[in-house]
């Protein structure tokens, strides 16, 4: 009996694998091991990196509203501390967008929430 190959599916899987390369330097995009090698690694980090981002952008939120927050005579502990407090719940990534584009509504914030 003669061997199967299935070269349909198999050149399919290839050209799967080789077109997420598409982009790679050198043989990383056109040999087929290390490709396979390449995409799994790349994987990896977007992977471990959505999760990241998150963590990276929280930091900078805080950042940035305790930069604003010391321009008004306060600091950011204090800042969140007063908030809660008074049941203000705004999140972190809309004060520092606030904090950056409108500083006199994030002045008022501030006012209302360290009295």
């Amino acid at each position: 009996m003669p061997r199967s190959q299935n070269k349909v599916a198999s050149h399919r899987r290839r050209k799967r694998i080789l077109s997420r390369a598409k982009g790679y330097w050198g043989a990383r995009s056109k040999v087929l091991t290390v490709a396979k090698h390449h995409i799994d690694k790349a994987g990896q980090h977007a992977y471990r990196d959505r999760r990241l981002k998150k963590r990276e952008f929280r930091q900078l939120w805080i950042a940035r509203i305790n930069a604003a927050a010391r321009l008004h005579g306060t600091t950011y502990s204090r800042l969140i501390d007063g908030l809660n407090k008074n049941k203000i719940e705004i999140n972190r990534k809309l004060l520092a967008d606030m904090a950056a584009r409108n500083p006199d509504a994030f002045a008022e914030v501030v006012k209302f929430a360290t009295a």
